[in-house]
């Protein structure tokens, strides 16, 4: 048995809605540093993320999958999908961490001085195709 890593995840949580997706398909899969992750979010980048990993058999089926749940476009509250106000794309980033105002700029610059984890940082939607960021609303 091959495993071979299907995504990278920032948090556990992300790894483990789209573990329970495939294992709902009856794909075996296997989370990879998730303790060590969730325990110091700083050391995410020095073991390389959070790793959802799966049979090679089961890899291409895997892929298809998670193709399908990223091509669903993403809906607000009212189930209205949300698009991109610049090109009107419904492919997005969610939870996109934006420093692109002042506020998230002397994070930034505070977190590199005093060598801590950045303390604010705005959640956007990003467009993936033209790369604009918008606010959630």
């Amino acid at each position: 048995m091959e495993l071979i890593t299907l995504q990278i995840y920032d948090t556990a949580i992300a790894a483990r809605i789209i573990k329970n997706r495939l294992e709902s398909e009856d794909i075996r899969c296997y989370i990879l540093d998730e303790n060590i992750v969730t325990l110091d979010p700083l050391l995410n980048y020095a073991v390389g993320g959070i790793r959802l990993q799966v049979n090679k058999e089961d890899l291409e089926r895997a892929k298809s999958i998670l193709a399908e749940i990223d091509d669903t476009p993403l809906t607000d509250d009212q189930d209205e999908v949300i698009e991109c106000p610049n090109c009107q794309s419904t492919q997005l980033y969610t939870d996109f961490k934006s420093i692109k105002d002042p506020k998230g700029f002397l994070a930034m610059i505070a977190a590199f001085i005093f060598t801590v984890f950045p303390v604010y940082s705005k959640s956007v939607y990003k467009c993936k195709e033209c790369n604009t960021e918008f606010d959630k609303k």
